[in-house]
């Protein structure tokens, strides 16, 4: 009888561990597939590798709206317990209905012909964000993360040739596209001692202000400032070059794209300490990429390629910098229901030592028909601050950037027109409900053949809101307007001189827009 009973309680054990491991293991676990509560959107910068002490404590439940971070998910991530990895495939895709109008949808090249552009956009793109967090027993954390991005062609590109008659079916302009790495980089940290990121990631600027400072939060993910109605289907020209409308760098590609170490510590008091360096605007890895070779603009004898290196510090390119360095103070503190958030940054660049440039005087035909090579340029140096005040989910943020540094991190010629830009807005939080504006103004030397002639003045507004349907489905609905204006610069041509022809373009665009992140 003893046996019987003790073989029925290995029998009714195993039952039991095994109804237990059916309720932990999901369905047809060869698929790869997993049943689990949604645990957070999609993050280039999570809780684990942007802080000195990972989920450092940030605002309260009584400021509520944007006084956490973890509201604009960046601290979900549970902290991996000692001895354990944890493994991630995090990703997003945003589709975009829009309506577009600029002062580029319609014009005419002098001797060409009038182009007219289609009003109507339907838009797509996708990111995905495979990375891991570890502690080792020691209570190390450490990990990596990549962002992988969607690239897109033009239109007559696509077919081969710049010049092509004919025009890309739709299958050739896909297969056009391609997936690049925008992010790549490691870490290591101790809470006692901070967080050392190297690679290709954000610098200090972009771990201070995950979008909260420059009141990008509120729209989901799609960019306010450097979403769709900007940076998507309107001309860059239109915009000044593309991404210039958004120079205080806060994810912005220029600020985050390069190799680099940063530095952050644990938060003491509510202050922490970011420091960076950059030897240079890219990867070392270009200088042996047989993309780097020698191009007719090239030093023949040298083995890097000269100019196309980009370790050069001196040589015939005047517009490159290098050894960026960058410091700064942030603080943050809830005071019952007010949350207070500040930060303070100032950053400096070398700038190339070209063999030659220009001498001619700034505002003379000779002066602005040089090319842009023989230009003199000034060292970067630029400073940068932000302040944010949330309570009862309202969220007032402004950011100011100024010093030597025109338009988005690029070296500002000799003599040039300082920046000078300044970004404010406001976002109300309220369960699934998140409504924003931002309004931006700035003022840059713009062109450098400009200088002493004219600067450039922009003006960026946006306004809109999200609600969240369900864990990780938005719905977006955002306004956008800018007016970007420089004496004696056509937009349409992006070329200096035609008087007052495009010298001053405006363009809105109102978008509605799915963002699903998981």
């Amino acid at each position: 009888m003893r046996k019987l009973l003790m073989a029925s309680g290995a029998i009714l054990g195993a039952s039991a561990s095994l109804a237990f491991a059916q309720t932990q293991v999901p369905a047809n676990p060869s698929q790869g597939q997993l049943v689990a509560p949604y645990a957070g959107g999609a993050s280039y910068n999570s809780n684990n590798n942007s802080w000195g002490i990972p989920n450092t404590p940030s605002g309260s439940a009584a400021a509520g709206g944007l006084s956490t971070y973890g509201s604009v998910g960046q601290n979900f991530y549970a902290v991996p317990a000692p001895g354990t990895v944890v493994i991630r495939l995090n990703g997003k895709v945003e589709a975009d209905v829009g309506v577009t109008s600029t002062s580029l949808n319609s014009y005419h090249v002098p001797g060409g012909v009038t182009y007219k552009q289609n009003a109507t956009s339907v838009s797509s793109y996708m990111r995905l964000y495979p990375g891991f967090d570890g502690t080792s027993t020691n209570g190390i954390h450490y990990g990596a993360q990549i962002e992988l991005r969607e690239n897109f062609q033009p239109a007559m590109a696509a077919t081969g040739t710049t010049a092509a008659p004919s025009i890309a079916s739709p299958s050739v302009n896909t297969s056009a596209e391609t997936v690049f790495v925008r992010r790549a980089y490691t870490y290591l940290s101790a809470d006692q001692v901070g967080i050392l990121r190297i690679g290709q990631g954000d610098g200090v600027i972009g771990l201070f202000d995950n979008c909260i400072f420059t009141s990008q939060c509120w729209d989901a993910g799609d960019g306010v400032f450097q979403g769709p109605g900007f940076g998507g289907v309107n001309f860059g020209n239109a915009l000044g070059g593309g991404a210039t409308n958004y120079p205080w760098l806060a994810q912005a590609g220029a600020e985050y794209a390069n190799e680099k170490l940063t530095y952050l510590t644990p938060q003491i008091y509510g202050f922490d300490i970011g420091l960076q360096y950059a030897p240079s605007e890219g990867n070392a890895y270009q200088m042996s990429s047989p993309l780097a070779a020698f191009s007719s603009g090239g030093s023949p004898g040298l083995p890097s390629g000269g100019d196309n290196s980009i370790q050069t510090t001196t040589g015939n390119t005047a517009n490159r910098w290098y050894n960026q360095v960058g410091a700064g103070l942030r603080y943050e503190h809830t005071f019952g229901p007010v949350d207070v958030k500040a930060y303070g940054f100032y950053e400096h660049a070398a700038g190339e030592d070209a063999a030659t440039y220009t001498t001619a005087t700034p505002g003379t035909a000779a002066f602005m028909s040089a090319s842009a090579n023989a230009l003199h340029y000034q060292q970067i140096g630029f400073y940068q601050g932000g302040l944010a005040v949330t309570t009862a989910g309202l969220t007032a943020a402004v950011t100011y950037q100024g010093g030597k540094v025109n338009n988005q991190l690029a070296l500002d010629p000799s003599g040039g027109a300082p920046m000078d830009a300044t970004v404010f807005g406001l976002t109300y939080v309220n369960g699934p409900w998140v409504l924003g504006s931002a309004f931006g103004i700035i003022n840059s030397q713009g062109s450098a053949n400009l200088v002493g002639v004219s600067q450039r003045h922009q003006f960026e507004a946006a306004l809109g809101g999200n609600y969240r349907l369900a864990p990780g489905v938005n719905l977006v609905l955002e306004y956008n307007y800018y007016q970007t204006h420089q004496g004696d610069f056509n937009f349409a041509t992006n070329a200096v001189g035609g008087g007052n022809a495009y010298n001053d373009v405006k363009g809105q665009a109102l978008f509605v827009s799915t963002m699903l992140t998981w």
